[in-house]
C-alpha cells in the first residue's frame, strides 16, 4: 500500500489523472470509473477494503429508483416499435405542412410527443430519421434544415419528462425524482417553442429551407380532423404517466410501470405485438438497462473514493476562494458540463461532476433541483456537439450518402445556439423551473 497521509490535493489530481488515462486509453466509461475506483483503492487502503464495492453495488440494485430505469426503457422500446410515430407525422404533414417550415416544425413537435413517452434521445431521433427525413428531402426541405430539426427535437428526450438521466442525477444527489419531472416540464415546452418559432422565421425568410407542400398533397379537411386522432394515444399515455406522479397517486417508480403497460397497449392497438417484436423489445430492454447500471455501479464506487478521500471539502475551500460571486461559479460549471459534454456520455458527467458540484450549490444556497434542469439543458448541447454528439451518428447512419458528418454539425449549429438562450434564460429566472415543482401535492 502507498501512503495514505500523502495531501488531499496531490489524491485527488492522482484520481483524476488515472480517471483521465483510463478514458484516454479507449476504456469504456464504466470500466473506466469503475477501474479507477478499484486501482485506487487497492493501492491506498489494500485489497481488503474492497468489500465495498460489492455492498455498493447491492445497494444500487436495491434502490426503489433505479427500477424506474428498465421499465422507462421497456416503454420507449415499445413506442419505438409501435407505428405511432407514422401516424403523428401524418397528422402534422396534413395540418401545418401547408405553412412554410411546418413539416419541421411539425417533426420538432413530434420529437416532444416522444420525449414526453420514452425518456431518451435515441427513439425519437432514429424514428423521426427514418420517418420525416426522406419526406422532407423528397419536398424540397435543405438537409441542414431537415436534419438539424430531427437532432434537435431528439435532444428533447432527456429534458421532457420521464428522462432517465434525471434519474440517475436524483440517484447521485438526492433530488426528488417527481420534482425533476416536474421541473423539465416548462422548460422542455419552452425550448420545443423556442426550435419551432425559430423553424418558421428562418423559412419564412428563407423559402428554400423549408417550402411548403403543394395544394393537392394538403388533403381535404375531414383528412386533417381524422389526423388529429394520432394524437389521442400520446395524450393518454403521458397523462397516465405524468398525471399520477403530480397527483401524488403514484410513485415515479409506480408510474413508470403503469407507461410500460401503455406501451404494450398501444404497440396491441397498432397491431405490432407479435413474439418476434416482443423478443426486440426485451432485447433492447436488457442492453439499455445492463449499460446504465454497469455506469452506474461503477460511478459510484468512484465518488465513493472521491469522498473518503475528502476531496469534496477541499473542492469546496477551492472554489469559495474563487474571485467570482455565486452566478459566476455556476456560470464556470456549465462550461465544465458543455466541454465534458464534447467528449463522454452525460450519466458520466453526473458521477465525475456532481459529487463535486451538488455540495457545493448546496452550500451557495442555490437549489439542487434547479442546477439539475441547467445540467439537462446542458446535456442538451451535448447531443449535438461534436466530437460525441450521440444524435450525430444518429442521423448519419440514417441519412442518404450525399450528407456528409460536416454537413449534418453545421446543420445543429443554430439548435445549440438556441439551447444555450434557453440555459441562459433558465439562469436568469429559475421560476420557470421551480414553478411547478412547488405546486406538487407533497
Amino acid at each position: 500500500m502507498l501512503d495514505i497521509n500523502l495531501s488531499v490535493g496531490l489524491l485527488t489530481l492522482m484520481l483524476f489523472g488515472l480517471l483521465i488515462l483510463t478514458l484516454l486509453s479507449g476504456l469504456p466509461l464504466a470500466f473506466s470509473l469503475g477501474g479507477t475506483a478499484v486501482i485506487f483503492t487497492v493501492l491506498f487502503w489494500g485489497s481488503k477494503a474492497l468489500f465495498m464495492f460489492p455492498a455498493k453495488a447491492l445497494g444500487t440494485m436495491q434502490s426503489i429508483v433505479m427500477v424506474a430505469v428498465p421499465l422507462f426503457i421497456f416503454m420507449g422500446a415499445t413506442l419505438a416499435r409501435s407505428g405511432l410515430a407514422d401516424d403523428l407525422y401524418d397528422m402534422a404533414y396534413h395540418l401545418i405542412g401547408r405553412i412554410r417550415g411546418g413539416l419541421a416544425a411539425g417533426t420538432v413537435g413530434i420529437c416532444a410527443v416522444f420525449a414526453a413517452m420514452t425518456g431518451a434521445s435515441a427513439p425519437a431521433t432514429v424514428t423521426m430519421g427514418i420517418v420525416a427525413l426522406p419526406s422532407m428531402l423528397k419536398r424540397g426541405y435543405k438537409p441542414s434544415m431537415a436534419v438539424g430539426s430531427i437532432a434537435a427535437g431528439g435532444a428533447l428526450g432527456i429534458l421532457i419528462p420521464p428522462s432517465i438521466t434525471m434519474i440517475v442525477y436524483s440517484l447521485v444527489t438526492g433530488v426528488s425524482v417527481g420534482h425533476l419531472f416536474m421541473g423539465g416540464v416548462i422548460p422542455g415546452i419552452l425550448l420545443t417553442t423556442m426550435f419551432m418559432v425559430y423553424i418558421f422565421i428562418r423559412c419564412f425568410f428563407q423559402k428554400s429551407e423549408g417550402p411548403a407542400i403543394s395544394r393537392e398533397e394538403q388533403g381535404t379537411w375531414k383528412e386533417r380532423l381524422a389526423s388529429l386522432r394520432a394524437v389521442v394515444l400520446p395524450i393518454l399515455l403521458v397523462i397516465m404517466v405524468l398525471g399520477s406522479i403530480y397527483t401524488g397517486i403514484a410513485t415515479p417508480t409506480e408510474a413508470a410501470a403503469v407507461g410500460a403497460t401503455g406501451g404494450l397497449i398501444v404497440v396491441a392497438i397498432y397491431r405490432k405485438l407479435t413474439k418476434a417484436v416482443i423478443w426486440d423489445i426485451l432485447k433492447e430492454t436488457v442492453k439499455l438497462t445492463t449499460m446504465v447500471l454497469w455506469i452506474v455501479m461503477g460511478g459510484y464506487w468512484f465518488a465513493s473514493v472521491y469522498t473518503a478521500i475528502g476531496a469534496s471539502n477541499l473542492m469546496l475551500q477551492i472554489i469559495e476562494g474563487l474571485p467570482f460571486g455565486p452566478i459566476g461559479i455556476v456560470l464556470i460549471m456549465q462550461l465544465t458540463f458543455f466541454i465534458l459534454g464534447m467528449l463522454m456520455d452525460p450519466t458520466g458527467i453526473i458521477f465525475i461532476t456532481m459529487p463535486v458540484y451538488a455540495p457545493i450549490i448546496m452550500h451557495l444556497g442555490f437549489d439542487p433541483l434547479w442546477f439539475g434542469i441547467l445540467f439537462i439543458v446542458n446535456m442538451e448541447m451535448a447531443y449535438l456537439t461534436p466530437p460525441f454528439g450521440l444524435n450525430l451518428f444518429y442521423l448519419k447512419a440514417i441519412v442518404p450518402k450525399e450528407i456528409s458528418m460536416g454537413q449534418i454539425c453545421r446543420a445543429a449549429i443554430p439548435f445549440i445556439l438556441i439551447q444555450a438562450t434557453c440555459l441562459g434564460l433558465l439562469m436568469a429566472f429559475p421560476d420557470i423551473v421551480l414553478w411547478l415543482p412547488s405546486l406538487m401535492l407533497r
